[in-house]
């Protein structure tokens, strides 16, 4: 029987072993998970913490035991800590410490990201907390529980501005810290104004330009301390929880201590079928999905990193046909992403102005101001769309989005289909786009940006 060993029990690593498993039952499929969890949704944690999800176990989509009655025999809290390719075997750590060796016939690496971590002093205080399993969220909201009233955010990206509304709901005088110039670094700055806008309107007071440059302390016990402040330079802020919410890099000790091939961004380089390359012996048995690898953008037309469960479950879909004999491919991503603070809603595809001449295009841009629905509907929210067109094709290479209203950021969907299919602004405009007073203006938005950038093509 063909041995498929899986590293990591969330969502490539789940979604391989259960696309495999279901289209070849003849498979024996092991999962190793050093946590107590599988395929959880760790996106939905600043959701849970703010109270709009009521439990752990609704971020939860199967449970060890739904995968185990598929025919998956999951090990939880047992840790790979040794890749032998030319053996084919892996080294396993048991909970209580024992090592024993398990071979494979196929190996898939999904070891995910590790959240990026502040190495100043007093970083390692009780209260410093990251985001990114199930244990994190209860930690946060353990916090909440016990009396915290001052948290103080490091990071203001996705996950920054997500658990500084979630803790602000919780009823926390919240401080956000960011070393960049804007919230939002990936948004260009002329729409990144508009979140730091929203997030002080909401009562949170955000800090940008400033580096941490220690974690302040005050003694629990011997060698155990609590924090009580973040140190920058410009000044100390009080708090009593600190998040740390500085993004993630891929998880590939274990594959670099393998000898496996590591890309320049960091992250584990595979083909499109998301198979590990290199000289190594077991070259075409390997393969790898999710936080851990790079992936192809395919319109800068390099390889990055990108922590998104949509692409770690398309990942996994992938490794799981081809792992049964079927011809399966990743065709790559273009950074589509949407998030929210509070009542503004954001959206972003493809390459931001910036971005677009640091790749060597010949950009145009256009931001477009209107509303979500007719003005003469109630609730009719301010959106806000821009535009990145190439000169000389007019090839529409990105969108980004700012705009109140349920629905505002989806909008940033269209743009990334006009953006995947190679669409130029004049098509772009002509696409027939719904209309009804309760969902948009007459002339949609992205029709608006769509003309206007056109129109700057010339």
């Amino acid at each position: 029987m063909t041995r498929v060993v899986v590293v990591g029990g969330d969502a490539a690593g789940m979604s391989a072993a259960s696309a495999a498993k279901r289209a070849r039952e003849d498979l024996e499929v092991i999962a190793f998970e050093r946590g107590e969890h599988t395929s959880y949704s760790a996106c939905g944690i600043p959701y849970w913490v703010a109270g709009d999800v009521a439990h752990w176990s609704d971020l939860v989509a199967r449970s060890p035991e739904e995968h185990r009655r598929r025919g998956i025999d999951v090990r939880l809290r047992t840790e790979v800590v040794g890749i032998d390719p030319a053996a084919g075997t892996v080294t396993v750590r048991e909970a209580g410490g024992s090592e024993t060796t398990v071979g494979w016939d196929h190996l898939v690496l999904a070891t995910g990201a590790e959240p990026a971590k502040l190495t100043v002093p007093g970083h390692d205080a009780a209260g410093v907390l990251s985001v990114q399993r199930i244990p994190d969220g209860q930690a946060i909201l353990d916090a909440v529980a016990s009396g915290a009233e001052r948290a103080v955010v490091v990071g203001a990206g996705y996950i920054g501005i997500e658990m500084a509304e979630a803790l602000l709901r919780q009823g926390l005088e919240v401080t956000v810290l960011d070393r960049g110039e804007q919230p939002m670094g990936t948004l260009d700055a002329d729409l990144g104004v508009h979140v730091r806008a929203a997030m002080e309107g909401e009562g949170i007071a955000l800090r940008t330009g400033v580096e941490v440059e220690a974690f302040e302390t005050s003694p629990t016990g011997p060698g155990r301390s609590r924090v009580t402040g973040v140190v920058t330079g410009d000044g100390t802020f009080a708090a009593d929880l600190v998040v740390c919410g500085l993004g993630a890099k891929p998880a590939v000790g274990l594959a670099k201590d393998a000898g496996l091939p590591i890309g320049d961004a960091g992250g584990l380089r595979t083909d499109d079928r998301q198979r590990v390359g290199g000289d190594h012996p077991a070259a075409g048995r390997i393969w790898a999905g999710g936080d851990c690898v790079e992936v192809h953008d395919r319109i800068a037309d390099r390889y990055v990193t990108v922590a998104l469960g949509t692409h770690a479950n398309r990942h996994g879909r992938v490794i799981g046909a081809n792992l049964a004999g079927r011809e399966a491919r990743f065709p790559g991503v273009i950074g589509t992403a949407v998030t929210k603070v509070c009542a503004l809603e954001i959206g972003r595809t493809g390459l931001g102005e910036k971005a677009a001449a640091a790749a060597g295009f010949d950009a145009v841009a256009a931001t477009v101001e209107s509303t979500t629905r007719a003005g003469y509907m109630p609730d009719a929210g301010p959106i806000r769309v821009k535009l990145i067109a190439e000169r000389g094709t007019g090839r529409i290479l990105g969108g980004q989005i700012v705009g109140r209203n349920e629905g505002a950021a989806k909008r940033i969907d269209v743009i990334a289909t006009a953006v995947w299919c190679g669409l130029s602004a004049d098509e772009l405009s002509d696409v027939d786009l719904s209309y009804a007073p309760p969902f948009s203006p007459l002339w949609d938005p992205v029709t608006l940006a769509a003309r206007e950038v056109a129109a700057r093509l010339g």
